[in-house]
């Protein structure tokens, strides 16, 4: 999370000038590099592709200078593979400064183009197996091995030298056989040994499940990832061809023709083990500057999940992610360049226009924060999320929720009640899911109650289900039925608030949670109900379950 927080910081912030590209290349690879080899998530790979368009902008003298700043640090395999196939001065520049250990080298070097490798043998302090590997890799003949001398200029270690008169004859056949005879000792000296492993280029990457892309105008792929480059280069992601060898979904050709943003297509490749097979496309759209030419799309492969959930590109779900898309892009905008005044970056500013643009930045953040409820919910309801698996302790979660919002509660005299009958209410429910839904659905209704109202909750295990029982206040009670749970139910203001669209939309928010749990969230007249799979098997005592199964 703290290097996600930091990368949301650089990525809101434009590229406006080259002094700010050059600023956001550094950070990007400071931030980048620091990341373990285990690092994955959407706020990375969009930071390695804002990274790629940076140094595109930016001169290969000017990123080899960056990159030998000893403040850096390069100790992230996957980013240093990526500056390995740049140019060649940011590739030594790279190979130099990287910080990897023994077991990062022998994984990274077989994927490295031949230069880098290279680059990479020059450095001094490597450890005897990497050593071993460059060399098996023929890494260590750095030129064709020496002429013979005569033997008695062995003997004084002294080369003999002979004036020749200008010649424009052709050498002689003695002198040619030579050096095929010097080429031929240099392919015999690299040809590998009998239990040498195969290189990156020779042996299919059968365990590649994603890699990076970019393409042209016309769709077809010119540049990607060491090692999967020589299968991807000169694909076309969005053919209409029958007979070429990567098929695109028509959804797919429908966002490559309207120059859309790509997300969840599906593609299907044949061709080697390492790159046939079904992948998921999510790409976005490039345009020249000035100009605005369409130059094609930079994004990211994936095979598909085994069990995901597949949602139909063109379903009402997916048309409103794209709105959301479309929404959250120039929010951020905003939001980047209103933290850029308040924060001076561009220099001195006046206090006044500071805290306009504080102002801004805060409610840019709280309308993102919006968006991602909005999307929450409309993923839980198509099916496109599923909630992280696990079990939990509901009491503890629920006694530190009424806990924590007392500090709100205690002022006007109202609050909540916990009676439960049972030692621990576990459930199958991961706990950073567990306490997301017990803090959207107390805080709603601890928000919506009266001064002087307090709310009783009840909590108790029936049989392999936790029913959780809670009271309405009276501003919601007179609402009919199910519509509770509609965006304008609770519309007033309201001190506290679990989200920034309404009482309505946070409950049903929680109801799509609890759903997607194998629960529900359902209006028994004045009262809610919160129903749960239980989790006796880890955390329950046999007598409470026991006793439950009685009742």
């Amino acid at each position: 999370m703290h290097f996600d927080d930091r990368l949301d910081t650089v990525l809101r912030s434009p590229a406006g000038s080259e002094t700010i590209a050059r600023v956001q290349f550094r950070q990007l690879v400071d931030l980048l590099g620091s990341l373990p080899d285990t690092a994955q998530s959407e706020r990375v790979d969009a930071a390695y592709l804002r990274l790629g368009e940076l140094a595109a902008a930016i001169p290969a003298r000017e990123r080899a200078a960056i990159l030998s700043e000893p403040v850096l640090r390069l100790r992230a395999s996957r980013l240093v593979s990526q500056l390995a196939v740049a140019e060649p001065e940011v590739a030594a520049a790279a190979m130099a400064r990287a910080e990897l250990d023994e077991d990062q080298w022998l994984d990274l070097i077989p994927a490295l183009p031949v230069g880098a490798r290279g680059f990479v043998r020059h450095r001094r302090g490597l450890s005897p197996r990497v050593a071993v590997l460059l060399g098996r890799l023929g890494v260590a003949d750095r030129g064709l091995p020496p002429a013979e001398m005569p033997e008695e200029a062995e003997a004084t270690n002294v080369v003999p030298l002979t004036l020749v008169e200008p010649t424009e004859a052709p050498p002689q056949i003695d002198e040619i056989g030579a050096i095929v005879r010097r080429i031929e000792a240099f392919r015999k000296t690299r040809q590998p040994a009998d239990d040498e492993t195969p290189t990156s280029a020779e042996a299919p990457l059968r365990n590649l499940t994603a890699f990076d892309f970019a393409t042209d105008a016309e769709g077809r792929i010119v540049w990607a990832e060491a090692g999967i480059a020589p299968a991807a280069v000169g694909l076309r992601i969005a053919a209409r061809d029958p007979e070429s060898p990567a098929q695109s979904s028509p959804e797919l050709l429908a966002m490559f023709r309207h120059r859309q943003p790509i997300g969840r297509a599906t593609l299907r490749i044949e061709g080697a083990p390492a790159i046939a097979g079904d992948w998921r496309i999510d790409a976005a759209p490039r345009f020249d500057q000035p100009g605005g030419r369409f130059a094609g799309y930079v994004g990211r492969m994936r095979r598909p999940t085994a069990g995901a959930a597949v949602v139909p590109v063109d379903s009402e779900a997916d048309r409103m992610r794209q709105i959301l898309h479309e929404l959250r892009t120039p929010v951020n905008a905003i939001q980047g360049f209103a933290e850029v005044i308040q924060q001076q970056l561009f220099g001195p500013t006046p206090h006044e226009y500071r805290a306009l643009a504080a102002t801004v930045a805060s409610d840019g953040a709280r309308m993102l924060a919006g968006f991602e409820e909005l999307e929450r919910l409309v993923k839980l309801d198509s099916g496109a999320l599923a909630l992280d698996p696990g079990t939990s302790d509901l009491l503890p979660v629920i006694a530190a929720t009424i806990a924590q919002l007392e500090s709100f509660t205690a002022p006007r005299r109202s609050g909540l009640e916990l009676e439960c009958e049972n030692s621990a209410l576990p459930v199958a429910l991961a706990p950073v899911e567990a306490q997301r839904l017990i803090w959207r659905l107390l805080a709603t209704l601890a928000g919506a109650a009266s001064p002087g109202e307090v709310l009783r909750l009840r909590g108790r295990m029936r049989g392999d289900r936790l029913r959780l029982t809670l009271r309405l206040p009276a501003s919601l009670a007179f609402s009919d039925g199910d519509a509770l749970f509609d965006a304008g139910a609770g519309g007033q203001t309201q001190a506290l608030a679990a989200g920034m669209f309404g009482t309505g939309f946070a409950l049903r928010l929680a109801a799509a949670e609890a759903k997607a749990a194998g629960g529900s969230l359902e209006r028994r007249q004045d009262k809610l109900r919160l129903t749960l799979p239980a989790a006796f098997a880890s955390i329950a005592e046999p007598s409470a379950a026991a006793d439950a199964q009685v009742r």
